[in-house]
């Protein structure tokens, strides 16, 4: 009987046998046995102020290395704060296992007190939902979450540990964590992809989600080089090719109307690697109007804007490979016409960069952003107007050095991200930018930030008001209504916390700041108010326009 263990126990070696290093959460009574267990052992376990905050941190630090991030939360209310992190992760292709408590389940102590049938609110938003009913179910149970919750495409996965089972005796061990090889492609749906690619006129590549999950840059920049065929990403595509690459022509930020939307209407094939259509569409794909080969690890999902003519299935890597050893340039390529849109839009980009008008225009907020942050340095980003200006003016020059979401889109996870970021990344330069909006979210986890010493500077971009969905109103030609509020004083906010806080005054303040504070390291808080007067000046009015004419 001395070899026997808790439950709890027993869990957390099997998260040790995962490799898990960190588990983020806000614990409660239920999970209190869970919670002793992690002090005994080698994972680091970081307390949040909320437990939103802790599944966004959780999510990205599975985004940033494959391998699942781990949340911990208590039953009712700590577990229904997890859902937007949780969905966060789900839709964004992010792999997460999801730990809540539970009161017991054979013998009831307060009756339904807190109570509410977590196991079946977590289903709609993960890959599994399961709860443990057995000690010694809790090998295979832990093994499968983080293979489901890893295998592409990524996720969430729940379980669920009552608190009168994870107080049970087992002598169960943990089971062996075991690689899985991806597949290679069809031979067959490569030589097609190569004879459709080698048939086309104008191919033109879109490189997407799945295509920064893993190392694919040289395969690809090979493809690239040999073929010399124009691309361009999704936002969560950014960065798998430096984007300096002269034949790289822009990111597709807007729905339509700009001008890389010029390039893929003249396309006749787009080769999209990574894509699937939980990340929001560059364009409409148009019936008849160009062929479309899906490059990904899994089928594609069939629907009104994404329906493919030729699926190659299999690791990313290995699809791109075969094609590039068999693929030949042709002669009657032309790609004349993508090289104009590059011209154009690089023109574009560059105006009003050295605007020294305040508030500070957000094209010089994106240029001052660029020239501050390393190689490869980190940008973490909110939801907000300004991800649209940085996910089209910001070059990425390394994979996942832009941090976004463009899958669920929420607010609210820029903060909680980045401190993600710098825990995974603790040599590299952060940055979060938010708008005044998503940080007031969450921003009690300045605390977090300060308690964990972690190097971060956080830009809010501070508009008054909830500024992108400002622009939608503007563009419905509907009276401006119920989108403006007011900000505490940031500076003293974040000294409030202990961190340092400055506001920029005037537009040349900007640069000076942002060097300084990545210079001197800390919890530095920047308040950077922002004319989103260009909002409509240039996404609506001026690409319209200028984009129309190519």
């Amino acid at each position: 009987m001395d070899n026997l263990k808790t439950a709890a126990d027993l869990f957390v070696e099997c998260l040790e046998a995962e490799g898990v290093e960190y588990i983020f959460g806000l614990p409660g009574e239920e999970s209190l046995e869970l919670l002793d267990a992690i002090r005994r052992s080698r994972i680091r376990f970081i307390v949040t102020r909320h437990e939103q905050a802790a599944a966004f941190m959780a999510a990205t630090r599975g985004r940033l290395t494959g391998r699942a991030g781990v949340v911990l939360s208590t039953l009712g209310p700590g577990a229904t704060n997890l859902v937007t992190g949780v969905a966060f992760a789900q839709l964004g292709g992010m792999p997460l296992v999801v730990i809540t408590g539970q009161k017991p389940i054979k013998r009831s102590k307060q009756g339904q007190f807190q109570i509410i049938n977590v196991v079946e609110m977590m289903k709609p938003i993960t890959k599994s939902a399961r709860q443990i009913v057995s000690a010694e179910l809790i090998p295979s149970l832990v093994r499968e979450a983080f293979r489901k919750a890893e295998e592409e495409r990524p996720g969430a996965v729940h379980l669920e540990l009552p608190e009168d089972v994870a107080h049970e005796k087992t002598g169960a061990m943990p089971l062996e964590r075991i690689k899985a090889r991806r597949p290679s492609p069809d031979s067959q749906a490569v030589d097609t992809a190569v004879s459709m690619i080698q048939a086309a006129t104008h191919p033109l590549i879109l490189i997407a989600a799945a295509a920064n999950r893993k190392r694919v840059r040289g395969q690809l920049e090979a493809f690239i080089d040999k073929t010399g065929i124009p691309f361009l990403s999704t936002q969560m595509g950014k960065g798998v090719i430096d984007e300096r690459s002269d034949r790289h022509i822009g990111t597709a930020a807007l729905m339509d109307n700009d001008f890389l939307h010029r390039a893929v209407e003249h396309a006749d094939l787009i080769i999209a690697i990574g894509h699937d259509t939980t990340e929001k569409p560059p364009v409409v794909m148009g019936y008849g109007k160009r062929k479309v080969i899906h490059i990904n690890f899994y089928p594609a999902l069939i629907d009104d804007v994404y329906f493919p003519n030729l699926e190659v299935i299999g690791d990313i890597a290995h699809s791109v490979a075969a094609i590039e050893r068999q693929v030949r340039p042709q002669s009657h390529w032309d790609f004349t016409f993508f090289m104009r849109v590059k011209a154009e839009f690089s023109a574009h980009a560059a105006e009003r960069t050295g605007d020294g008008g305040f508030p500070v225009k957000p094209q010089r907020l994106v240029a001052e952003l660029r020239a501050a942050v390393p190689h490869d340095g980190m940008i973490v980003l909110d939801n907000g107007m300004y991800k649209i200006w940085i996910a089209r003016n910001y070059p990425a020059y390394e994979q996942n050095t832009v941090l976004l979401d463009n899958a669920f889109a929420t607010m609210g996870a820029g903060l909680a991200s980045a401190i993600a970021a710098k825990l995974t990344f603790p040599k590299r330069k952060v940055v979060a930018v938010v708008g005044d909006g998503g940080f007031m979210m969450n921003s009690q986890e300045l605390e977090t930030a300060m308690r964990l010493k972690v190097d971060i500077t956080v830009v809010i971009v501070n508009d008054g008001g909830y500024g992108m969905i400002k622009w939608k109103q503007d563009a419905m030609e509907l009276t401006p209504f119920g989108l403006d509020f007011g900000n505490p004083d940031f500076v003293r906010y974040a000294e409030s916390y202990g961190a340092s806080g400055f506001r920029v005054v005037r537009a040349d303040d900007l640069p000076r700041l942002l060097a300084e504070c990545l210079e001197k390291g800390g919890v530095n808080v920047i308040d950077c108010p922002v004319d989103y007067t260009e909002n409509k000046l240039v996404m609506t009015m001026e690409l319209k326009e200028r984009a129309g004419r190519l």
